[in-house]
């Protein structure tokens, strides 16, 4: 069967670039090629093509589905992510548009086409770099993820106005989608945590969005997106991203798979992608200067920068629609900026260490939105992480009379927490410059209630460095990580469902009122 031979020349190549330490997109797309050398001796035909083309469009529109659930307003709408991610498109595809033009003697339309692709950044790779570093919910991190939601939606402008399509009079009830949200919300309750919850994603994402929009004449890519921000603000839109993130990504392998078959690239396409690859630090560059001017702190608008130096899927879809004869040539820059971008993320925090001393003068003087705190003031008690674990912890020590001050590193947490009254503050425990500068003279106890273990293990390990001899307690939801952040410093780690256990014990015996009778 001619489907076994696609997954074993995926797994083998994917397995072999993980390996290389490269993402295993990038064997995928070399088990493309390979089908293509080899497509007559294996048995690859146009009816497979097809195969591979329906399925990888079904991983694009389950991706930009989990786009949607992550489209938060409170993260989005940031001067930062809005300003910064709208800017470096603009400039970016202008920037690009005359040595395309002048070297490649293609026509404006052309051009602009092939520039606008190259200045879209990668919402796989960035994602999965973040999520591997622990810092999807850094504040660089989050800013990182928004801005690749604001090109993602502009790749989905840039294809409906590019494929020139009227749509139908019915698809003004697109606008009446918002009064389905309670339906939604209640189907969502209703699916439970198993396979219920997945089909109601594929269900969502593929027929009501894709073949809904479809018919009344929209794009089938911005009505799975649609359904996904109509569940964005659903407390389960996170598990149903997670329960689909598999499934989405073998459909993917597809797309890769497809990309690879249609053809070996040439001599031209490989100069091309060289030159792309070579024209990589402007972008990184461009990102960095934008995010200074809208008053980030150097490391944030470095380490953001480089989550967002590549080139990305999102382009090879825009160019598979609307330009097909150049997805070879741009499919080898994605390959490319993919190694360099995995190497660069992998030891950006270092590079950015020991060239800290040239960034810093660089930035504007000024309050910047990821300003973090030299001194904790006359706080006794430090609470770290503004969970519900995190505010439970802060409120009932409040009540006890104790003065507290927390930090979190989710800046719309930070803001949730400092309107309902608490003494919140932006702070990322995973910054080495923040625990250098730190002043906590007049902390006697430390509560780490963050939800990364990491992140607690590294918050243990830099309080003990300063010389902090106070209280350091923590919980943790398994025993290992429990002992690892003992370890690193933490007097206490309270294991968090042993806690509710013996909490829930203890209300019993309370109701009973007094000890157990032997009869």
């Amino acid at each position: 069967m001619i489907e076994a031979t696609w997954i074993a020349f995926a797994f083998g190549l994917g397995l072999a670039a993980r390996q290389l330490g490269l993402p295993p997109l990038i064997g995928y797309l070399g088990a493309g090629f390979a089908l293509a050398a080899f497509g007559d001796q294996l048995g690859v035909g146009k009816q497979d093509s097809e195969i591979l083309s329906h399925l990888s469009h079904l991983g694009v529109l389950l991706l930009l589905f989990t786009v949607g659930l992550k489209l938060k307003p409170g993260n989005l709408v940031r001067p930062e992510v809005i300003g910064g991610g709208l800017l470096h498109f603009g400039l970016s595809s202008l920037l690009m548009l005359p040595p395309i033009m002048l070297f490649l003697d293609l026509g404006w339309q052309e051009a602009l086409m092939l520039s606008v692709a190259l200045a879209f950044s990668s919402t796989v790779l960035a994602a999965k770099v973040l999520e591997s570093r622990r810092e999807l919910k850094a504040f660089h991190g989050r800013v990182a993820i928004g801005v690749l939601i604001v090109q993602d939606l502009i790749a989905l402008v840039v294809m409906s106005l590019a494929n020139g399509e009227v749509p139908s009079a019915w698809a003004l009830l697109v606008f009446l989608l918002p009064l389905l949200r309670p339906l939604l919300f209640r189907l969502l309750d209703a699916s439970g945590h198993e396979e219920l919850l997945v089909l109601l994603g594929l269900m969502l994402a593929l027929v009501v969005g894709g073949m809904g929009f479809e018919a009344v004449g929209l794009s089938s890519e911005l009505g799975a997106l649609a359904f996904g921000a109509l569940l964005a603000k659903h407390k389960r839109a996170g598990e149903l991203s997670d329960s689909l993130w598999s499934v989405k990504e073998v459909f993917l392998v597809g797309f890769f798979l497809q990309i690879g078959i249609g053809g070996l690239p040439d001599v031209d396409a490989l100069v091309f992608a060289l030159v792309m690859a070579a024209l990589l630090p402007l972008k990184t560059l461009l990102f960095f200067f934008l995010f200074l001017a809208f008053r980030l702190r150097s490391r944030s608008a470095f380490l953001s920068a480089a989550s967002l130096t590549n080139y990305s899927e999102f382009g090879l879809i825009v160019i598979s629609v609307l330009m097909p004869q150049w997805l070879v040539p741009l499919a080898l820059s994605v390959v490319f900026s993919f190694i360099i971008s995995a190497q660069f993320n992998r030891f950006s925090a270092a590079i950015y260490d020991r060239l800290a001393h040239r960034l810093i003068p660089l930035e504007r003087n000024t309050r910047h939105p990821d300003e973090q705190p030299v001194s904790l003031g006359e706080a006794q008690i430090l609470v770290m992480g503004m969970g519900r674990s995190g505010r439970a912890a802060y409120d009932y020590l409040q009540g006890k009379g104790y003065r507290l001050i927390s930090l979190d590193s989710d800046p719309v947490m930070v803001e949730r927490a400092g309107s309902e009254g608490r003494n919140v503050l932006y702070a990322d425990a995973e910054d080495q410059t923040f625990w250098q500068t730190l002043e906590m003279n007049r902390i006697e106890a430390v509560i780490l209630t963050m939800n990364d273990a990491e992140a607690k293990i590294i918050a243990s390990r830099k309080l003990r460095e300063k010389g902090f001899t106070g209280l350091v307690v923590s919980h943790a939801l398994y025993e290992d990580v429990a002992r690892e952040i003992e370890a690193a410093g933490a007097d206490h780690t309270y294991l968090t469902m042993t806690e509710a256990g013996a909490g829930l014990a203890q209300n019993v015996a309370q109701h009973l009122q007094g000890p157990a009778r032997r009869d």
